[in-house]
């Protein structure tokens, strides 16, 4: 069965260990990789992952560029790069129509690390510009484990985004929302809304997270680790477990990120 990572994370190899020692600060969980892709394309290969989707983070407004640059150098049949804007960015309409000449299919953004609400009017011209241009968006949901639990990304946002933006493409990750779990039951689940699972197990039981995905829309369910910070392996066998039908497995795992991917 082919499998499709959702969401992972590399750097260039001059500043991965930099990035990941600052990030290691911040984190309480210890990484399981060293933030390379080479340490990424090697752990793919041991745990029979076909291609995984690489998410950037712009931190800053300048920094659209050199992440550009670097994800138009490192996709490949197996990596396929997702870049990033930054809210305060005065250039992301062009930015945006840029990222969809280059090929990509959408882009990573991040509130705690960005500074910004999903539902903030600042970032609605982001919005717009990505249906505009037939982009899709994987955006940071919930909590976040370095951070101070700001409602920033909440189920209730989340809705409140879906309801003004209808036609866009919204992948929320960490099973609707991270340590928001009781809004997601209440809000997300059943609704035709795109749920990447990383950094689920663990964190709830998995029967409760077995019944999220039986209850959610199966056409709307992504695998995901958000490696280095996960095993992919592990997070295989994690879902594995759960013992679904081939059918559904084979959803999750790849062909509902093979249409947002437009894999033929």
């Amino acid at each position: 069965m082919p499998i499709i990572d959702f969401h992972t994370h590399a750097f260039p190899d001059e500043i991965a260990d930099k990035a990941m020692t600052k990030l290691q600060e911040e984190c309480v969980v210890k990484a399981v990789l060293d933030g390379t892709l080479n340490s990424l394309l090697k752990s793919m290969d041991k745990c029979g992952i076909t291609k995984s989707v690489l998410c950037n983070i712009a931190t800053r407004p300048e920094q659209f560029n050199p992440i550009l640059k670097w994800s138009k150098k490192v996709r490949s049949e197996r990596i396929i790069p997702l870049p990033s804007v930054h809210p305060l960015d005065n250039e992301i309409k062009e930015h945006i129509k840029i990222i969809k000449e280059e090929g990509f299919l959408g882009i990573k953004m991040h509130p705690f690390y960005q500074n910004f609400s999903i539902d903030d009017e600042k970032v609605f011209k982001i919005y717009e510009a990505l249906i505009e241009n037939n982009l899709f968006i994987v955006m940071h949901c919930g909590y976040d484990i370095s951070f101070p639990e700001w409602d920033i990304a909440s189920p209730e946002r989340i809705i409140s985004v879906i309801n003004k933006f209808p036609e866009l493409k919204f992948v929320t990750t960490h099973l609707g929302a991270w340590k928001q779990w009781d809004e997601v039951e209440k809000l997300i689940l059943g609704k035709e809304i795109y749920m990447e699972i990383s950094f689920s197990f663990g964190w709830l039981p998995d029967e409760k997270i077995k019944e999220f995905l039986l209850i959610h829309p199966s056409d709307f369910i992504l695998f995901g680790t958000d490696s280095p910070w996960a095993d992919q392996c592990r997070e295989i066998e994690n879902l594995k477990k759960l013992a679904f039908r081939e059918e559904l497995l084979n959803k999750i795992f790849y062909t509902n990120a093979q249409k947002l991917l437009r894999i033929t």
